[in-house]
């Protein structure tokens, strides 16, 4: 396949940003049988491993926050040494995928030091995958500041409603006022009902994001969710999951 596909998916809060995230990687898992997915949960409310079903021991923010007392440094290590290390023990890795997780900054500064650092750590990890997701928070503070670059495709969720339209739109601001490089921008509206496509379809095309599909409202999602049990655990005769096929494979049939 070559380079990495890298996919970075951002939305406010409540608009299905992290079940979009767990669907693709999903698919992605059962239609590249294979290829190697690497998932980062780049939002600081991170919650990506719990509908993966994956458990996390340490974050990238744990990290951080350690070596604020140089004590925690082992002798004759540098503290570059030390990072890079705990970095690659924080990886979770699993037959079907690894995942990273930033986690939530301990106080202003978290991220300032180990910046470059870290960007080089992802740049080189990344390598080793065929295909790259990051859940992003809607604020995109990391593609901001460059920690993660050279994004291919970026996904921006709404739910079914003019509010979440608006928000997708509000994101697109973000993106082009702080200069994130895409190659590709598109929205993907979830939780849509019958009859509301007519509706959203003004707001729609306010946004100027191409749309790249619908995901409907899916009980047996909603179930899962009650339950707090994984997602990507969802049957494959799932309509949410078929939807979300739908739209990998679209989405990956436009060249990068």
């Amino acid at each position: 396949m070559g380079k990495e596909i890298c996919i970075a998916i951002a939305g406010k809060g409540g608009t299905g940003k992290t079940t979009f995230a767990s669907l693709l990687i999903r698919n992605l898992v059962s239609k590249f049988p294979g290829k190697d997915i690497l998932a980062v949960d780049a939002d600081a409310n991170a919650n990506l491993n719990e509908v993966l079903g994956l458990e996390v021991e340490e974050t990238i923010s744990d990290i951080l926050s350690l070596i604020k007392d140089p004590r925690n440094v082992p002798t004759g290590m540098s503290k570059d040494m030390f990072i890079e290390f705990r970095l690659s023990q924080a990886l979770v890795e699993e037959d079907h995928m690894d995942l990273l997780v930033m986690g939530n900054p301990d106080g202003p500064g978290c991220y300032c030091y180990p910046n470059d650092l870290l960007r080089k750590y992802l740049e080189k990890l990344r390598t080793n995958y065929d295909f790259v997701i990051l859940d992003n928070e809607a604020g995109l503070e990391h593609l901001s500041r460059r920690i993660i670059s050279d994004i291919d495709y970026l996904l921006i969720t709404s739910d079914a409603s003019v509010r979440g339209v608006r928000s997708a739109s509000r994101i697109k601001d973000i993106v082009e006022s702080v200069g994130i490089e895409t190659k590709h921008m598109y929205l993907v509206v979830g939780k849509m009902q019958d009859n509301l496509e007519k509706i959203l379809e003004p707001e729609i095309q306010k946004t100027g994001i191409e749309l790249l599909g619908y995901i409907p409202y899916d009980p047996l999602l909603v179930e899962y969710d009650v339950l707090g049990k994984p997602l990507y655990q969802l049957p494959e005769e799932a309509v949410s999951v078929k939807a979300a096929g739908e739209l990998c494979l679209r989405l990956l049939k436009n060249p990068k």
